[in-house]
């Protein structure tokens, strides 16, 4: 029989060397140039199997973890091995009388699969059913100042082997326009180039923007609008050619994801490991797109300790074209003495158990801010 869950232990850590508070208001402009807050959940089954899962930390680990200490008690005696089960539960367990924000059942999720193939011997995703054995990278920029800086930036992208580049544009439909433009001009018509820019101003605004995006040929254009803005997306993705990309931060899981395409208000839809419920959740949600033959392309977890936990997946689902990654990779890049493995613009399979993951626990331990 296998055994059940004994402890949760829940991290808040903070990204810095110096465990002050945030500035908030400068944080959420993203611009580069430092570590951003995590959590850490481990979870200890009776037999003393451990799983560990970086989780998102948000503006603040503190107020994170403080959600993430709302599903701990919900997991305490249940089976590792019970993924379907146990989301299953927990909707009726986080309806009733809590609501915790989208990111903070995942980690629990995930460290159950990290158990689940540390006793079965074997890597996750060879236990999801492994579709490949590498996936192509394409990294996705933060907000930089204009169109020089991000022409540059995609040149060094395209050097170094990478498969395609997305630009988070600085905002501003002139501003926006200039940044792809400049981008496609300094790559040439060949390379992948994505848009993303969280969301526009306005749907006039963003159809103009996905007209100039058509002319220019890039594959996608993703979240134009807020992934709630529904009849905005629906009607946007109607006129233009250009695929709409959405769903990355709707709440309900496979359940908006269905509606959002059996309505067609999206053409490619997004889940991850880290945003949605885990491992479990990113099966689901993809196994759904592809029975109605729609790609599922994995949102960037930030963390590289996600990321590895978010190839798994990617390496169970034919309907994912394309892994993603912040860059430049330094501000994320921490956590974990095992890396992703990266060869001529391909992440290859991890080795080992579970989910193959090394943390650094020095480093952890140097940035833990409170333990729930």
């Amino acid at each position: 029989m296998l055994s059940k869950i004994k402890s949760i232990e829940i991290r808040a850590c903070r990204g810095g060397d110096e465990l002050e508070s945030l500035d908030t208001v400068a944080a959420v402009k993203l611009p580069g140039g430092s570590r951003p807050d995590f959590t850490v959940v481990t979870i200890t089954t009776e037999d003393g199997v451990q799983g560990t899962s970086f989780g998102f930390g948000a503006q603040d680990a503190k107020a994170a973890a403080a959600t993430m200490s709302q599903v701990k008690p919900f997991f305490i005696g249940r089976s590792a091995h019970d993924s379907a089960k146990n989301m299953k539960d927990f909707e009726l367990y986080d309806r009733r009388w809590n609501h915790v924000p989208i990111y903070s059942y995942a980690p629990f999720d995930n460290a159950c699969w990290d158990i689940v193939g540390k006793m079965a011997h074997l890597p996750v995703y060879k236990i999801l059913g492994a579709a490949r054995e590498k996936v192509p990278l394409y990294v996705s920029s933060m907000f930089l100042d204009g169109p020089e800086d991000y022409a540059r930036q995609a040149l060094e992208v395209k050097a170094k082997g990478y498969k395609g580049y997305k630009l988070h544009p600085p905002g501003g439909l002139d501003l926006d326009i200039a940044c792809y433009r400049a981008v496609r001009q300094a790559v040439g018509d060949d390379f992948t180039l994505m848009a993303d820019p969280v969301i526009m101003a306005s749907y006039e605004e963003a159809l103009k923007a996905g007209r100039e995006l058509e002319r220019l040929g890039y594959k996608w254009l993703e979240e134009p609008l807020l992934d709630v803005n529904l009849n905005g997306l629906k009607k946007l993705r109607e006129k233009l050619d250009i695929p709409i990309c959405g769903t990355e931060v709707i709440a309900g899981n496979q359940y908006s994801v269905a509606h959002c395409i059996t309505e067609g208000i999206v053409d490619i839809v997004r889940t991850d490991v880290s945003w949605r419920a885990g491992i479990t959740a990113v099966m689901k949600t993809a196994h759904l797109a592809e029975a109605h033959g729609v790609q599922c392309e994995l949102h960037t977890t930030i963390y590289h300790g996600l990321e590895q936990v978010q190839l798994h997946p990617s390496l169970a689902i034919s309907n994912c074209e394309f892994f993603e990654t912040l860059y430049p990779f330094d501000d994320f890049q921490f956590g974990t003495k095992t890396q992703l493995n990266i060869v001529d613009g391909y992440v290859m399979a991890p080795v080992g158990e579970g989910l193959c993951i090394e943390y650094d626990w020095d480093f952890i331990d140097k940035h833990t801010v409170a333990v729930l």
